[in-house]
């Protein structure tokens, strides 16, 4: 068989990806995180008259909680699936990044399961994140002239 007439089967039969739908899916559960975590800040501030600011804290430490909880659960994979990066890109995927390293490598101990593996997939995050905000940062030191 011929290279491309086997590519010819494989696109046939391949599933087919459905953006549009996905990225509304993702942005408005995305959007239904945002509007959970403005609604845990109204609920902190107004409630236990917690400043704002303050507030905004309690809110991210409990989406972080219900995430990882959710993760633990065995509840989480299964919103992700269906949700698609609405539920990956906030600060709940950091936590399931988190929680199901942690989960996965636990069996090998503290030190060289949960120690040296919990960040394996929030690790690059971390780089990543801090590296492009040392750049943009001198960026805008330049830029701003100290």
């Amino acid at each position: 068989m011929r290279l491309k007439d086997y590519n010819e089967i494989v696109k046939k039969h391949m599933p087919t990806e459905h953006r549009i739908r996905n990225g509304i899916i993702a942005f408005v559960s995305g959007g239904l995180v945002g509007i959970i975590g403005q609604g845990l800040i109204d609920i902190y501030s107004y409630f236990l008259s917690i400043p704002a600011q303050d507030a905004s804290i309690f809110a991210t430490v409990t989406l972080v909680f219900v995430a990882s909880l959710f993760t633990a659960l065995g509840f989480f994979d299964k919103w992700v699936t269906i949700c698609k990066c609405g539920l990956i890109i906030p600060i709940t995927g950091f936590a399931h990044s988190m929680t199901s390293a942690g989960i996965e490598y636990k069996t090998e101990g503290p030190i060289f399961g949960l120690g040296s593996n919990i960040f394996k997939l929030a690790g690059s995050v971390i780089l990543y994140g801090v590296v492009s905000a040392w750049i943009f940062g001198m960026i805008r030191f330049i830029i701003m002239g100290g």
